[in-house]
């Protein structure tokens, strides 16, 4: 029994409660037991950023699968901070997915077996997923307040341990920012803005002999990553895991170590969110802290990662020092950021409304000679970073702005369905089908109250 039920938004349209229900359908139907999967076909696991999505949306229809599904993932938590990218499940087949618990290698750890997860770790969104689902809770009587209390105080050291491992361990530049060591830390996996620092990493298409892909068995290849990039991917995971997961001198030992906007953005507003946490937990002198991290990451963005000749945020690799050349959508995540200057602001939805992307936003920017419409992160349009952009438009008050890409999202999934990713011109779904953040962000955008409601023709 749920501490109250759930429920399609009030006043919804056909069209609305339609998406509605066949986005209920998508998660109810890749629950697997304690945690949710991306999708069945292509991703049998349990991934990192994928959680704290589907917690958003997953609230609205089952609270308590979503403080579980939370809860599975940092039960993985290893002890010095990280949470990693994958937790396997150990009901599924080594060969069923690829790079498995065997390659990854990972030693038993916190009571935990041997080989149950990667040792990477994705953008730490997870604060700001566990605040979401709570004050879902708190809208709906002291109930749903009362377990979703006891589920914030489980998290909240847990997310703090996350937090401390990335603003410490993984600040390879000494810049205040987090590096990723792998291109799937960023969790925008072949973006081009990773293209100038993968191209010092060794690629060994032999490695692709000896360990062959499994994803093209269930995915087209032009929809996927290239050889090419996949065996600089195995690689450094090669790397890293032979390394022994270690982040001591990364510049020097590791031939990847990225500071990444969209990364380092999300950093911030979880350190926001755990303030908002601390509160409702009585710790008034945390969150206090929180919020002067989150305002000390905000200056190191801006100052790290913004150029100034381009008036974009561009990715950093902090082995040269050089920031990418490439425009992304990852740049213009640091509007989520409250602190972000003014005149930044201003620069990201410019960038945002050019004919280098338009709303909703694709993975990279329209013109450039790397732009692949239908392959992954260098080109097509995700719901999951458009609702993240649509959150920094809310923060700094373009409410408009903000209801037109929330009604350009819902019309793009009702049309097409709850794909991974769709084409940028065509709106065609793409890659994973029954794709579980884009149903759960889409009950979200349906439930958004302050928004009128959806219409398939508005």
């Amino acid at each position: 029994m749920h501490p109250y039920p759930p429920s399609p938004p009030v006043a919804v349209s056909d069209p609305s409660a339609e998406l509605w229900q066949s986005a209920a359908r998508v998660l109810d139907t890749n629950w697997s037991g304690d945690h949710m999967v991306p999708s069945r076909r292509l991703y049998p696991h349990q991934w990192s950023w994928d959680t704290a999505f589907i917690a958003v949306g997953l609230a609205f229809v089952n609270p308590a699968r979503a403080w579980r599904d939370l809860r599975s993932l940092f039960e993985a938590q290893w002890p010095d901070g990280r949470v990693p990218h994958i937790v396997f499940d150990p009901a599924t087949a080594e060969d069923d997915y690829f790079p498995g618990p065997g390659f990854w290698n990972v030693p038993a750890y916190a009571g935990r077996r041997a080989r149950g997860s990667t040792g990477i770790v994705q953008p730490p969104l997870h604060a700001l997923a566990a605040w979401e689902v709570y004050r879902h809770a708190a809208a709906h009587g002291a109930d749903g307040v009362s377990e979703a209390r006891t589920a914030l105080a489980w998290l909240y050291p847990r997310l703090v341990a996350q937090q401390e491992y990335l603003t410490d361990r993984r600040d390879a530049g000494g810049s205040g920012l987090a590096s990723i060591v792998h291109p799937w830390e960023s969790g925008l996996d072949n973006s081009p803005a990773w293209d100038e620092a993968l191209g010092n990493v060794p690629a060994d298409l032999a490695l692709l002999e000896r360990f062959p892909r499994r994803d093209l068995a269930v995915a087209h290849a032009a929809h996927r990553p290239t050889d090419l990039d996949y065996a600089r991917y195995i690689g450094l995971v090669r790397n890293y895991r032979d390394g022994g997961y270690s982040d001591t001198d990364l510049t020097q030992r590791h031939p990847f170590a990225v500071e990444c906007p969209a990364f380092n953005s999300i950093l911030g507003t979880a350190e926001l969110a755990l303030a908002q946490i601390a509160g409702v937990l009585g710790l008034t002198g945390d969150a206090r802290r929180h919020r002067d991290r989150a305002r000390e990451i905000t200056a190191a963005i801006a100052r790290r990662l913004w150029d100034p000749v381009t008036r974009t945020f561009r990715a950093r690799d902090a082995r040269t020092g050089r920031l990418s050349p490439a425009r992304c959508v990852s740049g213009l995540l640091p509007l989520m950021l409250p602190d972000l200057p003014a005149d930044r602001v201003t620069a990201i939805m410019e960038e945002a409304r050019s004919e280098r992307f338009g709303l909703p936003a694709p993975s990279a920017d329209r013109t450039a000679a790397t732009f692949d419409t239908r392959r992954y992160w260098r080109g097509p349009v995700w719901i999951n970073v458009n609702w993240l952009l649509r959150r920094g438009m809310l923060v700094h008050g373009l409410r408009g702005e903000a209801e037109e890409l929330r009604r350009a999202m819902l019309r793009l999934v009702h049309e097409h369905g709850h794909y991974e990713y769709f084409h940028p011109e065509t709106g065609e779904g793409l890659g994973a089908p029954t794709f579980s953040w884009t149903a759960a962000l889409c009950l979200d955008l349906l439930a958004d109250r302050s928004a009128p409601a959806y219409s398939k023709a508005a």
